[in-house]
């Protein structure tokens, strides 16, 4: 059965006897989510919406160092990657208006991303949580290379303890370099988070792309750990590559058959 096909069999399936009790629909959005506290899965957006006025700050961080690369004495003689070097990511959203956010982002391989986010569903009155999200890239620091990118990202709680993320979207101008052939990808996000304690969860999430530019390259697959503590965030993943803006998600892994550990932190301000 496909990922698609599985979600809309999840979708569309009628209750069973004795329906898990649902989690209640956060109507003051300056309350946690204890389902969906954090915008992003690993990299993968959510439907987690802002308030209006309010910021959110992230901080993300992908060791360069491979799992893989060596024995085990060499990688603990690197602190497991710890001691080389990282792909950095700054990221500033802020609520334009209920249901509205707008943010940038920034990695410290100098590509600059501003993207924008609608809510316009809501599980409790309908079916699902769904989001439109807008975004365009560039390298050095947003002077060429130009990637957007626009897409759907739907959610759907499983109870008060899991939640299905699908995130199809279409991302331009990511066959850099290459005469002919495809320039954009079709991406299909997948992605769950499953609440292990009221404070932890297990995260998992894919990018594989359905038509389109793929450079023969694996899809970028990521799992973490996530522990939620006050107004912050913080998650543990290993990837199979360091991209976190949506046109390095859309190209895959590039070239490296590793896995590499990072983190997130984040920070609402509210």
């Amino acid at each position: 059965m496909t990922p698609l096909v599985l979600w809309l069999v999840l979708l569309g399936a009628p209750a069973a006897e004795g329906p898990a009790p649902q989690a209640p629909l956060v109507e003051d959005e300056l309350e946690a989510d204890p389902v969906e506290p954090d915008f992003v899965v690993v990299n993968l957006p959510t439907t987690a919406r802002l308030p209006k006025g309010k910021l959110a700050f992230r901080v993300t961080h992908r060791f360069a160092r491979g799992l893989g690369a060596g024995d085990f004495s060499d990688l603990a003689s690197d602190f497991f990657g710890l001691d080389g070097g990282a792909q950095i990511g700054l990221e500033l959203r802020f609520g334009l208006t209920r249901g509205t956010q707008l943010g940038i982002y920034r990695t410290s391989d100098r590509s600059l991303e501003f993207f924008l986010s609608r809510s316009l569903l809501r599980q409790g009155t309908a079916p699902l949580s769904l989001q439109l999200d807008l975004a365009i890239e560039g390298l050095d620091n947003f002077s060429e290379e130009y990637s957007p990118r626009i897409g759907l990202t739907s959610s759907r709680r499983l109870g008060t303890r899991a939640a299905l993320y699908l995130a199809p979207a279409f991302v331009g101008n990511t066959n850099l370099g290459a005469a002919g052939g495809d320039d954009g990808s079709l991406v299909m996000g997948l992605g769950g988070r499953l609440r292990v304690t009221d404070k932890t969860s297990l995260l998992v999430e894919a990018h594989p792309r359905l038509f389109g530019y793929d450079g023969g390259r694996d899809a970028l697959v990521a799992v973490g750990i996530e522990r939620v503590v006050g107004g912050h965030a913080f998650q543990l993943s290993v990837s199979n590559e360091l991209g976190t803006t949506p046109a390095q998600i859309a190209r895959g892994r590039q070239g490296r058959d590793d896995w590499f550990l990072g983190f997130n932190i984040s920070r609402k301000f509210y």
